[in-house]
């Protein structure tokens, strides 16, 4: 069977959830390789927990400064192996992603989908266009086609590998590399990661102010355990972080809840989440364009109905 290599996302020492995501969707292209770009020691310490991900094999591509360097030490760990043995490669969509892919395909004269959300055995992928209106299966060329998969898009599943580790070293930094000078982390929040969440609450123009995001989509997040999104107006109008926006130009999710509270259903918006699984509602208005894709929408003010909502759940926990 032939090989397929991922690029693990790691944050703290620890493999992201949408690594997972990516072994699963990798496994149908064959055994995954799971490559770990880092410092040295770096790929040792994941290799246990990749091998239990699916990882038939853990190469730890390392060198002194990896960690301060963007994006060439991926494009170059990945180059060198995919020009020695050829394979599919399968890389997380996010900003950094899709530029690692892109310089890939470059180098290595293959072909390369973005924003897939699923990976067929015949190196077939699936895309989900216009908004999200369009489902279509794109196939792409080469000895190594690249593929960045949307997060969230698939479910992923443990299946338990060898996880033998690979050491391989990768150039040290050039003068063509863009190199990290200082680093300080936002502060971290105990609701899950938005584009992996299962359960997301959206707040748009209708939930007011800033305070009502704090005092009613907080809340409500928090009594299901889910995320907070929020739409570009809302944003817009300083109601919530711009790293929360949901739609074309923020985030896109695919939880297996998603509650929009005050939102109108603008396509800037429900092109980035109308995947979810369950879409509810509350609007005032029941011409709002968001109850058309809603399997359940409740036409009432959402002050008055939120509260009632997070008392009960908080009932029945």
């Amino acid at each position: 069977m032939s090989v397929t290599y991922v690029l693990v996302e790691q944050l703290d020492g620890r493999p992201e959830p949408v690594t997972l995501e990516l072994i699963t969707a990798a496994r149908a292209l064959g055994d995954v390789v799971a490559v770990v770009v880092g410092e040295p020691g770096t790929g040792a310490a994941l290799a246990p927990e990749l091998g239990q991900m699916g990882a038939a094999q853990v190469v730890t591509a390392e060198a002194a400064g990896a960690s301060t360097r963007l994006i060439l030490p991926s494009v170059d760990a990945l180059h060198m192996l995919a020009a020695n043995n050829p394979g599919p490669i399968v890389i997380a969509a996010n900003a950094r992603g899709n530029e690692i892919a892109g310089r890939l395909a470059a180098r290595l004269a293959s072909g390369v989908l973005t924003d897939v959300v699923g990976i067929n055995a015949d190196r077939t992928a699936h895309q989900s266009i216009f908004g999200d209106t369009i489902q279509v299966s794109a196939a792409v060329g080469g000895a190594s086609p690249l593929y960045t998969l949307r997060p969230g898009a698939v479910d992923g599943v443990a299946q338990a590998a060898a996880g033998q580790v690979a050491p391989m070293e990768i150039p040290g930094a050039t003068a063509k590399d863009v190199t990290i000078t200082s680093f300080t982390q936002s502060a971290q929040s105990d609701r899950p990661e938005l584009p992996q969440a299962k359960v997301v609450i959206a707040g748009g123009r209708g939930v007011g102010s800033e305070e009502n995001f704090r005092t009613l989509v907080e809340p409500l997040a928090d009594a299901l355990g889910g995320a907070v999104g929020a739409t570009r107006d809302a944003v817009d109008l300083g109601y919530y972080p711009g790293e929360y926006q949901v739609g074309q130009t923020g985030v896109t999710v695919s939880p297996d809840l998603y509650i929009g509270l005050g939102v109108s259903g603008a396509i800037q918006h429900t092109s980035g989440m109308q995947t979810a699984k369950k879409v509810v509602v509350i609007n005032n208005d029941e011409d709002a364009p968001i109850f058309q894709i809603a399997d359940l929408g409740v036409v009432g003010d959402l002050f008055e109905i939120t509260p009632q909502l997070i008392e009960e759940i908080n009932k029945r926990k």
